[in-house]
């Protein structure tokens, strides 16, 4: 699946998308995996609370399950204006 990486989250993981091969049934269950490949994920995935996903382009929860998903997005909150 494409993982893609927005604001922050981009600059600290230092790419804007990957594809990722994954067993992960949850959104949780590949930041786990996420976390577990270096510092740099680590540090971005540090807080969920200071994210935000969307799963094929819906805004979701991280429990949201994986099976069939094409694209993962990660952000930080937005503000309108």
């Amino acid at each position: 699946m494409d993982v893609l990486y927005f604001a922050w989250v981009r600059e600290r993981i230092g790419l804007p998308r990957e594809k990722v091969e994954t067993e992960a049934a949850t959104v949780a269950a590949l930041v786990e995996e996420l976390r577990a490949r270096e510092e740099r994920y680590a540090a971005a995935f540090e807080d969920l609370s200071a994210l935000r996903v969307a799963v094929d382009q819906e805004l979701t929860d991280f429990d949201a399950p994986l099976a069939g998903v094409r694209e993962v997005a990660f952000f930080p909150p937005m503000t309108g204006g």
